[in-house]
């Protein structure tokens, strides 16, 4: 493992919960008998950098499939929560018309839809059809796709970020 940060090989590994299978996804009928696979959940610490970060063992498209199955919209408590940080992020940052907000993994609009109702443009990345779809139901721009560089730099290109 390499730090994403520093590129160090150098890890303290501060927490190990076992192993688990992928969370927020459906098993087809097909499945059901065939055994999931189990992913370690060992969170490391660079003792290079002292950036937190988990190791990969599957692909991210192994975990945010097409039918995605969290929507953080259903959670009332998580709504207020994301109503009150986007109220504190424009005033702390004097944010407004003319500002310009991205949020990555932007789920279904969750956060957003506060951003946008205060008047500022925003626009959501978010890997999952499902999640993308709801927040584009309500009025939301969403870039379907995953965060990387590239995608960073067409998103500044084309005046989004």
């Amino acid at each position: 493992m390499k730090c994403r940060h520093c590129q160090s090989d150098t890890f303290v590994a501060f927490a190990d919960l076992g192993s688990a299978p992928p969370s927020n996804s459906y098993l087809e009928a097909a499945t059901l008998k065939a055994p999931e696979r189990w992913y370690p959940l060992r969170v490391n610490t660079c003792t290079t950098c002292w950036l937190v970060q988990t190791e990969d063992f599957a692909q991210r498209d192994e975990f945010f499939s097409e039918d995605y199955a969290y929507f953080s919209s259903t959670s009332a408590s998580w709504l207020k929560h994301a109503q009150a940080y986007v109220k504190a992020m424009i005033e702390r940052f004097g944010l407004g018309p003319g500002s310009n907000v991205v949020e990555v993994a932007s789920n279904d609009g969750y956060m957003l839809q506060y951003v946008k109702a205060a008047g500022i443009d925003c626009v959501g990345v978010e890997p999952t059809a499902s999640t993308a779809e709801a927040a584009r139901g309500i009025g939301i721009e969403v870039i379907q796709d995953f965060f990387g560089v590239e995608l960073a730099r067409t998103m500044v290109a084309n005046g989004q970020a």
